[in-house]
């Protein structure tokens, strides 16, 4: 069996991403299908939109995978959008979450009834917990870091509370709920009980009800039980003394005004520390140890998110966490209101490339009901649903055996890929989620000549070199140090223990094997390996040795022999006498290994050294290299021509919910790199302007050098086009303020979020209010918004020819809310503004008129002249999907062919062909638009901007007619030196991109 013999697989023509929350609900979205199918878009790429955390504005902090959020919608508006969807044709891409749950707030039932049961949980082994850390006092419990002070502060001051309802004793700490030890009620009823038996005699009914329970107690087995009988007994009594003790609660007001005083008693009275005993007692014979939310840096004992407390991660490895946790997902693959699935953070997860071969089963077993409905015509009455279903997945197994790349259903994996890594060929999806497509075609509007100018003016403005490579590695042993440290030890002692399995590495101290680990995870070029067996694939291979060799040369004072050791175990060199239990300890060390290094170079790199190294911003974006200023044009057709090769129906993204700047805030801070003198010249001004409006903090103005320099870039990058009203001029401030926050507590300098320093941050805020107050002596001001218009304009541009490239490139064209209008934002939660959909519904709706009444020519040139209201990304946009659905197998099979380009302005061109059987399509992108437009703040379009520069159009003879998607015009090849060439004079005469369509001649 092939794939060729299964029903297609749906692809995707265009995405667009809907972020949902209770400001944009199933409701909202449904109101839009009719829209976005207008627009081009074939399917909804939806975020996460099962029970998450409430409140949640993104839907990664799920509580439950199989309720869908009530914020977001009840299942009967999740119905009336699917079949709206299905009504106009439209796919859905879910975004899913396989790697963690939220754990905080009390609204987690798992999570809950593990800090209820402890290691004989039913969800003991569901959440990644080391049950015997290398800190003793949590053995067998977990620490929660969830307090905003020391424990002790915080339980003195009355801040925990303990509760009981519905039979149930728990602790309250403001929005967290912690469910106490049924076996520890017994401090709780047996507190006092001599004043209750005064009030009642020996033989009172519910007084011996009430001994019976707490005998009950004392026979319940303890939280550490692992025998599955005597678990099952504790599940079963404990439920039945909850409910016969509520039962008295509510029955008798004696018994409920003792428990209501107990109650109080132990909750204590501020002041009075020692009244406070009771519930420190009762609180540590619980299987959690509150903690302050610092301590989680060097103890936690649960694997997280990052370094993110409230998100903890689960074990998708075991089979039946995989299980429960996709049911509902799967349930709407099967009804057909699910078409393909966007995995989140895949690199988190113990053995990704397993656990996608498992998603892509049962994908395949619940969308196949036509294969089933086959089976079902042949099958004997005896034959049940099972049997049936075992059958296809039969079948799958047999298509995996001859084709080990199936992918019989749409998925793709967030995975950042840096600088020449290649997705994992193990892994059986379509592609990543479209950042290395970003960053290309940002780097391709980047002028590379001048990236030595922009290392001086760099340096010289902030007074420092500054060395991205070195930067990354501090940054990175900093985020191991002071966010990931418990992590990081735990692996130094895992470490340890196979040290001591060998005579020849034993002496080898914990302290050096971690201060080792710490270095080879600090030099590591990617984001994690994937070893999974005893076999080291040479991809793997190349990167541990790299990072193990650079780590000796950065630390020769070390030992060198500890990482040779460390080498040898990540590698899997077992020695000769390493046994077979010994060995699959390597291999569960190296495992987590893999989990550990992606958390820290994500901190280290995009959350912090991303918000360091300013040189130019706009190429500081998720799994971009800033210190590599742009590539050429060649490099990106290259990159294109092996995207058509390997990776024909990957996802190209510009904007994402996790971009560190809109796709056109990046299109024209790029402008920059083509006026490096006047960029130094700005800077240069503005600093002299800016000097005595800055705060002296501790000896230093404040913001520091490097600080203003981003600032001035993303101020540049985010203006919006057009004049402010007062209002407009408020809010833009306020954004600019909690971006500047952001990045300061990210780059981790001056404040961070784990030691802020309110009194930088107010001067910060200060200097931003000031230098933007609208003044009339307020020279930065004006002479800012001078030197606005044309950076504007070429941004706007780079922006248009950004879009086009996405949409005409080998892949899939995903949209991010919003963006087919300008769009500025910064990065979340800015980016999670509400969008105006009416605005893009309504400007839409005008343009189809327009285009009926005058043609396209005359829109396109209307829109040319005037862009600033973002009406021509949305035509190009418009058109260019619209066409890309007629011919979308041209871009999904189509050739990729780079075209030359000769004259004058030959170097501001990115061209290509895309071409399948007799459909052809040339695709003309311009790019350094400053010097073909220059000071002027006019669309370069026509001669005066491309004099005599031709495109040639290889394989075509003299007179072959292409028309314009935009303008509607005809244009034929005309025949120069003996090469069929297109004249850009007049190609982009009237807009300033193209794509042309081969046509039939007249």
């Amino acid at each position: 069996m092939s794939q060729h013999d299964l029903p297609p697989v749906r692809i995707p023509v265009a995405t667009y991403r809907l972020q949902f929350n209770r400001s944009f609900r199933f409701a909202d979205a449904t109101g839009l299908v009719s829209y976005l199918r207008e627009l081009g878009i074939s399917d909804i790429y939806a975020s996460p939109y099962f029970q998450a955390r409430v409140g949640s504005m993104h839907g990664y902090d799920i509580v439950d995978q199989n309720r869908l959020n009530p914020e977001v919608g009840s299942a009967a508006d999740h119905d009336r959008f699917c079949a709206e969807l299905a009504r106009h044709g439209m796919g859905q891409l879910l975004d899913i979450v396989p790697n963690h749950m939220c754990i905080e707030g009390g609204e987690n039932e798992r999570w809950l009834d593990l800090l209820e049961n402890g290691p004989s949980s039913l969800y003991a082994d569901f959440f990644d917990i080391d049950w015997q850390p290398v800190k003793k006092e949590l053995t067998e419990k977990v620490l929660l870091p969830i307090l905003g002070d020391q424990y002790g502060a915080i339980l003195e001051n009355g801040e925990l509370r303990l509760a009981f309802d519905e039979g149930a004793f728990s602790v309250r700490y403001y929005e967290h709920r912690l469910p106490i030890i049924p076996k520890t009620y017994r401090a709780i009823l047996g507190h006092r009980l001599d004043e209750l038996t005064r009030q009642f005699p020996p033989d009172y009914p519910d007084f011996q009800d009430l001994m019976s329970i707490i005998n009950a107690l004392d026979h319940l087995p303890p939280y550490t039980e692992q025998d599955e009988e005597k678990i099952r007994e504790r599940y079963r009594e404990k439920e039945v003394i909850k409910r016969r003790l509520w039962a008295l609660y509510r029955e008798n007001p004696i018994i409920r005004e003792f428990v209501e005083t107990n109650v109080a008693i132990f909750n204590g009275e501020p002041g009075n520390s020692h009244s406070f005993d009771l519930l420190d007692d009762l609180l540590r014979q619980q299987v959690y140890r509150l903690s302050h939310w610092r301590v989680a840096t060097e103890e936690i004992n649960y694997r997280r998110f990052f370094d993110i407390n409230a998100l903890g991660a689960i074990r998708m490895e075991i089979p039946r966490v995989f299980e429960e946790t996709h049911r509902l997902v799967l349930e709407l693959v099967r009804q057909g209101k699910v078409t393909g699935l966007r995995v989140d953070h895949a690199d988190g997860l113990y053995n990704p490339a397993d656990y996608l071969h498992r998603l892509q089963r049962a994908c395949f077993l619940q969308s196949r009901l036509a294969l089933l409905g086959e089976l079902a015509a042949n099958r004997s009455p005896e034959q049940g649903e099972t049997e049936l279903a075992e059958n296809i997945l039969q079948l799958y197994d047999e298509l995996v055996e001859v084709s080990p790349q199936a992918k019989p259903f749409f998925i793709i994996g967030e995975k950042i890929l840096m600088k020449g890594e290649r997705l994992p060929e193990e892994w059986p999806v379509y592609s990543t989620t479209g950042y290395e497509f970003a960053n290309a075609v940002t780097g391709l509007l980047v002028d590379t000549r001048n990236a030595r100018e922009f290392d001086t003016i760099y340096n010289r403005f902030v007074r420092e070199r500054m060395n991205f490579a070195e930067i990354a590695y501090d940054k990175k042993k900093l985020v191991m140090q002071v966010a990931m440290a418990g992590e990081v030890n735990t692996l130094g002692h895992y470490l340890n223990t196979i040290s001591e399995m060998n005579r020849h590495t034993r002496d080898f101290t914990l302290n050096s094997l971690i201060k080792a680990l710490v270095e080879v995870i600090a030099c590591f070029p990617v984001y994690r390996t994937y070893i999974n067996s005893r076999e080291v694939n040479d991809r793997d291979h190349q990167y541990i040795e790299y990072a193990v060799a650079k780590a000796k040369r950065k630390n020769r004072a070390m030992n060198e022999s500890i990482f040779a050791f460390i080498e040898d175990v990540l590698l899997l060199r077992f020695y000769e006498s390493t046994g077979g239990r010994d060995r699959e300890e390597w291999l569960n060390f190296v495992m987590k290994f893999q989990q550990i290094t992606g958390p820290v170079m994500a901190k280290g790199l995009e959350d912090t050294t991303f918000y360091v190294y300013n040189r130019l911003v706009a190429l500081n974006e998720v799994g971009g290299t800033p210190e590599r200023f742009g590539i050429t044009v060649e490099a990106f057709h290259g990159q294109n021509i092996e995207r058509a090769k390997g990776q024909p129906l990957a996802l190209l993204a510009t904007s994402t919910h996790d971009t560190k700047r809109s796709e056109d805030v990046r299109a024209r801070i790029a402008v920059l790199s083509e006026i490096p003198g006047k960029w130094r010249d700005w800077l240069s001004r503005w600093g002299r302007l800016n000097r005595h409006r800055k705060i002296v903090v501790d000896g230093k103005p404040v913001p520091d050098r490097n600080e203003e320099y981003l600032l001035y870039q993303t101020l540049l990058g985010a203006w919006p086009p057009g004049p402010l009203s007062a209002a407009g001029q408020r809010e833009f401030a306020g954004r600019i303020k909690e971006y500047m926050l952001k990045a300061m507590r990210e780059a981790k300098v001056n404040t961070s979020w784990i030691n802020p320093e309110p009194v930088y941050e107010d001067a910060v805020c200060h200097f931003i209010d000031r230098i933007l107050e609208e003044r009339p002596d307020n020279q930065f001001r004006a002479d800012l918004l001078q030197r606005l218009p044309p950076l504007v304009r070429c941004g706007m541009l780079n922006a248009l020819s950004q879009t086009l490239l996405k949409i005409a490139s080998p892949g899939i064209p995903d949209f991010y809310q919003g963006t087919e209008l300008w769009d500025f934002s910064l990065v979340d939660p800015d980016n999670r503004r509400p969008v105006d959909y009416e605005k893009r519904r309504a400007a839409l709706a005008a343009l189809r008129r327009q285009l009926a009444e005058t043609g396209p020519l005359a829109v396109a040139r209307r829109l040319a002249d005037a862009p600033e209201d973002g009406r021509i990304k949305l035509y190009l946009t418009w058109q260019a999907l619209q066409f890309r659905q007629r011919q979308h197998r041209l871009f999904e099979e189509g050739k990729y062919i780079p075209l030359e380009v000769e004259g004058e302005r030959a170097a501001h061109l990115c061209a290509f062909e895309r071409y399948l059987n007799e459909a052809t399509v040339l695709v003309v992108a311009p790019c350094s638009w400053m010097e073909l437009a220059g000071e002027t703040a006019v669309t370069p379009l026509g001669a005066a901007a491309w004099r005599e520069t031709r495109l040639v159009v290889p394989f075509e003879t003299a007179g072959r007619p292409f028309r314009s998607i935009f303008t509607g015009e005809r244009f034929a090849t005309e025949l120069r030196d003996g090469r069929s060439t297109l004249p850009l004079a007049r190609v982009l005469g009237n807009f300033p991109v193209a794509l042309l369509e081969g046509v039939e001649r007249e």
